[in-house]
């Protein structure tokens, strides 16, 4: 009985012992280029995870060695496929922060840009299906900035042709946002704000698709607003840009919508609609 209890102590002493020794060596910090090679290796095989946690081994242990300008750019795209869009754009900033001059400055802007570009579109429209052009845009706005930066300062960079498309698309979503809440008042029948929010688009957004809506919109509220002369110049106005509006029939004359101002309460007029009925 007693020699059992011996034997079994000493196998729980051998386990321990090479647990301890196998903690040992896992914590044990690795040569730069091996936590390196790993880093890519992962990356290769589309590991990300273990891809990131090398890199971060390597920015923890090698900060100034020779992989480390390399394992920062590496480290913005495993952040950026991982799906962490602030620590991608976060791991940019840091990168251009400690390497102003460097000839991969360009590429860094770029992915800020992007895990921008994304952050508020992404997970919202893939797996919610929210509309993008109905949420706040700052940080459409945001990758704005971050492109036309890139173009500025870089503008025979690789990167600037797409940077120069996305820039297109956050102009029109833009434009779209506008739009988005001109169409709110309008069921509202806050005529008032739903003209400001079209006459918003025409002026900055007006090569954009939203225009030819923002225009009619522009003209049905003057019109329901009683002003004639506004109105017709908004009409003339389409009809130069978009002669093939669907608001015109087929004898070239503008159709509004019916859009009824019905008698509302004061509370209704201040609020644009949000608060009190309509008498």
């Amino acid at each position: 009985m007693r020699s059992g209890f011996r034997c079994l102590l000493l196998i729980t002493m051998v386990v321990l012992v090479s647990a301890c020794a196998s903690n040992r060596q896992d914590s044990e910090v690795q040569s730069e280029e091996n936590y390196y090679n790993s880093a890519r290796t992962a990356m290769n095989s589309g590991n990300f995870n273990e891809a990131e946690r090398n890199l971060n081994f390597l920015e923890t242990y090698y900060p100034f060695g020779r992989y480390a300008e390399q394992a920062q750019l590496d480290l913005i795209y495993a952040r950026y496929q991982n799906l962490d869009l602030e620590g991608s754009r976060s791991a940019a900033d840091r990168f251009l922060r400690l390497n102003p001059q460097s000839e991969h400055a360009d590429y860094a802007m770029y992915m800020r840009g992007l895990a921008s570009y994304n952050l508020d579109i992404g997970f919202a429209t893939r797996y919610l299906g929210v509309d993008p052009t109905a949420r706040d845009a700052g940080e459409q706005r945001q990758a704005f900035r971050d492109f036309s930066e890139l173009l500025s300062r870089y503008p025979d960079s690789e990167y600037a042709p797409d940077a120069q498309q996305r820039m297109i698309a956050i102009r029109n979503r833009l434009a779209e946002l506008e739009l988005h809440a001109a169409r709110y008042y309008l069921r509202r029948q806050a005529f008032l704000a739903a003209n400001n929010r079209a006459r918003h688009v025409v002026e900055n957004f007006g090569t954009t698709p939203a225009a030819e809506e923002a225009l009619i919109i522009m003209a049905e509220t003057y019109l329901v607003l009683e002003l004639d002369d506004a109105a017709k110049d908004t009409v003339r106005l389409l009809a130069t840009n978009f002669p093939e509006s669907s608001a015109f029939n087929a004898d070239r004359e503008f159709q509004p919508r019916p859009l009824v101002r019905g008698s509302r309460s004061l509370t209704n007029v201040v609020t644009f609609g949000l608060i009190g009925d309509e008498e």
